[in-house]
Parts: structure tokens; C-alpha cells; sequence
């Protein structure tokens, strides 16, 4: 296969992987939104899939290479729904104002005071909070009861609309340990924004994206399963 073969197959395999995830959870695979994690994919394959119809919200995790890439007249041709999906620093929330849709991963109320601040007139910001998973000292995000004070704190501040939450599990963690994780966060989700309104809990990534829309995920961040290569082994 070419390139541009592989990258469809991709795609292909994808939306098998989440549609099969919904029949065995009993979910519609409408209630899916799937993010292409675009960060470290190349211009070109980013620029195949959107020339196909097949992705429309991508997420970045890198504010000025995100500004560079989607301000270029090639891409900002395209109708896409832009997520920052990194750790927003406070000095970087302006910039990222101007260009993002959501911001997927906040978890703290000055970064969010920044971002607000700095939404430009008649738009709106979709923002996450993310919740931390894991005990690495690296990994960004709050433990579960601070995240959800913090969503309930930026209810307040204008231009921004807080509509769920952002998880990345442990990596490698087995099944059932995943299932327990998703499934606390996905109990104080439903809580915390009622069905029926605009909401977003964001469970998954290439390696345990079938669990999490399992276990309610309805914005699985996939990047990798869409631009590798050669799939085998992952």
C-alpha cells in the first residue's frame, strides 16, 4: 500500500475499533467524537485525511507549532475544530486563545483566568479539566475531587465553557485497572455535567481507546493508530 492507502486503512480500522467497542457497550457510535491527535503527525498525512473528509477536530499540544501549522493558508483552508490537548502554560493561554476551539487538559484556575481573559470578543472556549490518573510526578492534572472543585470554579469565567473532563490512564496498567479508573471518572462526569447538555469526557488513547468508550468515553484521543506506518505490534 501507498501512503495515502495506508493512512485510509488506518482510518478504516479506527472506526471498526470504535464501532465495535459501541455495539459491545450497547452505545451509539454518533455519541463518538473521535480526536485526531495531530502533534507529531507530518504536514502531509495531516493534510491527507483532511482532504478526505475523515477527521475534522485534531488536537496539539505545542501552542506556537500549533499556530504555525493551522495559520498556514493550506490548512486554515479547512473547517477543523482545534484542541490543545498539552499542559497550557499561563504565559501561552493568550496565543492559544486566539487559535484553539478546546482546551482539553486545564488544571489551574490562574491558567483559566489567563485564558479567559484573553478570549476574543463573540467566541467561546470548550474547556476540560483534567483529572490525574497516575502517581508520576510528570504527568499533569489534578486528583479526582480538585478536578471537579476546579469545573466548578471556572463555571464563573466568562468566554469559557466548562463541559467535562480529560484523563490519561497509566500506561500499561491492565484491563480491570483501567476499567476502575475510567469508571470513576466517568461516575463524577455524569454527575457533574447531566445528560442532555453540551458535555465531553475524554477516556483513551491509541493503546486503551476501546476500554475507555467501553466505559463512557465520548472524545477517545487517538494518534498514533491513525499515522503509523505499520500497525503491527500496537
Amino acid at each position: 500500500m501507498n501512503r495515502e492507502e495506508t493512512l485510509v486503512k488506518n482510518w478504516q480500522d479506527v472506526q471498526a475499533a470504535l464501532a465495535a467497542a459501541c455495539a459491545k457497550s450497547g452505545r451509539d457510535l454518533k455519541e463518538i467524537t473521535l480526536l485526531a491527535v495531530t502533534k507529531y503527525a507530518q504536514d502531509q498525512d495531516v493534510l491527507t485525511l483532511l482532504q478526505k473528509g475523515l477527521i475534522k477536530h485534531v488536537g496539539e499540544s505545542r501552542v506556537q507549532q500549533a499556530l504555525a501549522r493551522w495559520t498556514s493558508p493550506v490548512f486554515a483552508s479547512f473547517h477543523t475544530v482545534k484542541h490543545f490537548i498539552g499542559h497550557l502554560q499561563k504565559n501561552k493561554a493568550a496565543k492559544a486563545a486566539q487559535l484553539f476551539d478546546f482546551v482539553d487538559s486545564l488544571d489551574n484556575l490562574q491558567t483559566a483566568q489567563a485564558l479567559s481573559k484573553a478570549v476574543p470578543a463573540g467566541k467561546t472556549i470548550r474547556v476540560l479539566v483534567q483529572v490525574k490518573l497516575t502517581d508520576r510526578e510528570t504527568q499533569s492534572g489534578l486528583p479526582l475531587e480538585q478536578a471537579r472543585q476546579l469545573a466548578r470554579e471556572l463555571k464563573a469565567l466568562p468566554g469559557l465553557k466548562v463541559a467535562g473532563y480529560m484523563a490519561i490512564a497509566p500506561q500499561g496498567a491492565p484491563q480491570q485497572e483501567l476499567r476502575t479508573l475510567f469508571g470513576t471518572v466517568k461516575r463524577a462526569f455524569d454527575a457533574d455535567f447531566p445528560a442532555g447538555e453540551e458535555r465531553y469526557l475524554s477516556l483513551g488513547m491509541s493503546e486503551d481507546f476501546e476500554i475507555a468508550v467501553e466505559e463512557g468515553s465520548s472524545l477517545p484521543r487517538i494518534g498514533s493508530k491513525l499515522f503509523a506506518a505499520n500497525l503491527e505490534g500496537l
